[in-house]
């Protein structure tokens, strides 16, 4: 048994079929059969050449920390715990391997073929990633949705108000109990003067005395 698991023909299928479960899995929102045939195989090769005693404990741990982050990667925003785990996982890879050009060889037909299920999938069967809805922020913050950059009070224009702070020019002002910085037109106006809004510019409103 160990002599066919660590057969570079049956490495290169291993590596493939979990290669292409890893792309299966992008299409889905949590881990799901294909994470778990492609998870099978890579215990496989491990198994393989842990027996073979090509692969030591350094080597599993490396992998067993790849996986993790991999499965982290389902429920954490961002990609760079998938991104760390695949490079864990790769390096793991290399380790176990007798002959690092025969590895590398098997890692990238798995790549390759891997690459062709995930143009498939994306162009001709249409599906979308879902990795990248966690990435990607798809929503937009429209005003017609009631969102805005800031509070424009056009709705005072014209109000009459009650200075509470001297304005030189930026002071506070009462329109309706509601207290607001204002700022004058551009001349000095005293405490308890008798002003109206003459302009809203976002955040400021403009004022001149009555």
């Amino acid at each position: 048994m160990v002599e066919i698991l660590t057969d570079p023909i049956v490495i290169t299928i291993l590596l493939t079929i979990a290669g292409g479960a890893i792309v299966f899995e992008l299409f889905s929102s949590k881990m799901g059969v294909a994470g778990f045939i492609g998870l099978f195989a890579l215990l496989l090769f491990f198994y393989g050449h842990f027996q073979a005693g090509l692969a030591g404990i350094g080597t599993i741990m490396l992998f067993a920390v790849g996986i993790l982050l991999i499965f982290l990667e389902f429920f954490l925003p961002g990609a760079i715990s998938g991104t760390l785990g695949m490079a864990a996982l790769i390096a793991s890879l290399f380790l176990a391997s007798e002959h690092p050009f025969t590895m590398g060889i098997s890692i990238f037909i798995a790549l390759l073929v891997s690459i062709i299920i995930l143009y498939i999938m994306t162009k001709v069967l249409r599906k979308k990633i879902v990795l990248f809805n966690r990435m990607i922020l798809f929503d937009t913050a429209r005003k017609e949705d009631g969102y805005v950059s800031n509070v424009n009070r056009t709705d005072l224009l014209g109000k009459d108000g009650i200075t509470l702070t001297v304005l030189r020019p930026s002071g506070t002002a009462v329109f309706n109990n509601e207290r607001l910085d204002v700022v004058s037109e551009g001349g000095f106006i005293g405490k308890d003067r008798k002003i109206i809004v003459i302009k809203v510019e976002g955040v400021r409103i403009v004022v001149r005395e009555l």
